[in-house]
């Protein structure tokens, strides 16, 4: 797996607050269901993945080219670029702390 510049030092503040923290924005206007959750770090655009049957969070960077995304599933701490097809870690703790408890 490639390494990437985009992904160096991210931490949760390099991201803005979700859209909808907790649901896929496109499946509850289509009302499709999603199974994991994807923030884009430009625009906070909240969408499900690509085990998802719609793949919302690619067809957002797909329409918009905005190329860094992180999961918002609770515990999870891990960025994607899409550009480089490279994975990384958050440089703080969980991506969404309150959350954690709730998935164990």
């Amino acid at each position: 797996m490639e390494t990437c510049k985009h992904l160096e030092n991210l931490t949760t503040s390099d991201f803005p607050k979700p859209k909808t923290p907790d649901a896929c924005e496109d499946c509850l206007v289509e009302g499709t269901r999603w199974i994991e959750l994807r923030e884009c770090q430009e625009c906070g655009h909240v969408g499900c993945c690509d085990s998802s049957p719609r793949r919302h969070a690619t067809e957002h960077f797909a329409k918009t080219q905005h190329s860094v995304m992180r999961s918002v599933m609770p515990g999870d701490a891990w960025t994607w670029c899409y550009v480089h097809g490279a994975k990384g870690e958050l440089s703080n703790a969980a991506a969404r702390p309150e959350l954690a408890a709730a998935r164990t």
